[in-house]
């Protein structure tokens, strides 16, 4: 099987980020079939990417503006059987590709993700910031596998599809994610989440593997360090829950955050306690992070729920 990869790209501020992105695919022990970079409406970087890489597949997204838009035409590009998606500002680990793909020799496996670590740029994680709520900076979160593994849905920034079976459900849906209000609003997400759903759903046996051997850094913006940041993530999360749940029901939209909202999180308030009273005081903050993420997740899903019911009203 070959593989296409797709980075989607949307802005010059992250040049540094896209070229380090591109070289990282380009230093794969198991080469691409092919690099498409997927610009989202900005013909300027347009330009300047195909004078830069000319040995990429330089193209503009030809949907709606946003992250599933850049995706889905990536996928009607991609020569390979199998499309992987790495983040702009995303490094692969030499290896990535390569394990991505083998995968896919599992049977009936559809889609692979890899784990993906954060690269923080004040250098070390901050204390307060608890390993479960790894996500909300793109990153694999305490609560998932540590093996080889099914599960629900991938990270979409570290994420490899059959090509065929991505066009047969419809691909990504607009309308979820950051796509909805624009890059620089509302933190916004779960496109990803939604598409694995809905494929499952209309694919009775398809199977999403968690493969940690495929690795990427993904780097975390000092802004994104803030506890302000944070929160607001976690209250785009509900608002994007919201949405999802109203295209793929409630039971499967909600199954895996359950898991983790009723097992891994108290759990993960009860060691940061602990390890505050073995002297590590980060523990207290951390556990404090759990219980006003959850809050702020809830809130989020509750507010976007409502907005939901009285629009259909």
């Amino acid at each position: 099987m070959n593989t296409s990869v797709v980075i989607c790209v949307y802005t010059e501020e992250r040049w540094e980020d896209i070229r380090q992105a591109v070289e990282s695919v380009e230093s794969q022990t198991r080469p691409a079939h092919e690099l498409i970079l997927v610009v989202d409406h900005n013909p300027d970087l347009h330009l300047k990417l195909k004078h830069a890489y000319p040995q990429a597949t330089v193209v503009a997204n030809t949907h709606e503006k946003g992250l599933s838009g850049g995706k889905n035409t990536g996928v009607a590009t991609a020569g390979g059987e199998i499309v992987a998606f790495l983040d702009d500002d995303a490094v692969a680990d030499p290896g990535w590709l390569e394990a991505l793909e083998e995968g896919f020799q599992v049977t009936g496996v559809v889609g692979v993700g890899g784990r993906t670590d954060p690269l923080w740029a004040s250098g070390r994680r901050p204390q307060w910031f608890p390993y479960e709520f790894d996500w909300t900076v793109g990153c694999t979160y305490r609560g998932m596998p540590e093996v080889r593994a099914p599960i629900r849905n991938v990270m979409g920034g570290n994420a490899a599809f059959l090509r065929d079976v991505v066009s047969e459900v419809g691909g990504f849906h607009s309308g979820i994610g950051r796509s909805v209000q624009g890059r620089k609003s509302r933190p916004l997400g779960c496109e990803e989440t939604e598409f694995c759903i809905r494929l499952n759903q209309r694919r009775p046996g398809s199977v999403m593997l968690f493969e940690p051997r495929a690795v990427i850094g993904h780097k975390v913006s000092r802004q994104r360090e803030r506890f302000a940041y944070f929160r607001s993530r976690c209250y785009a999360e509900g608002l994007s829950k919201a949405l999802v749940t109203q295209e793929v029901g409630t039971q499967d939209g909600l199954a895996s955050e359950r898991a983790h909202a009723l097992r891994t999180l108290p759990l993960g308030a009860l060691r940061g306690v602990g390890e505050a009273l073995r002297g590590d005081l980060g523990g207290l903050g951390r556990a404090a992070a759990i219980v006003v993420g959850l809050a702020w997740t809830t809130w989020g899903y509750v507010v976007g729920s409502a907005r939901l019911k009285a629009a259909r009203s």
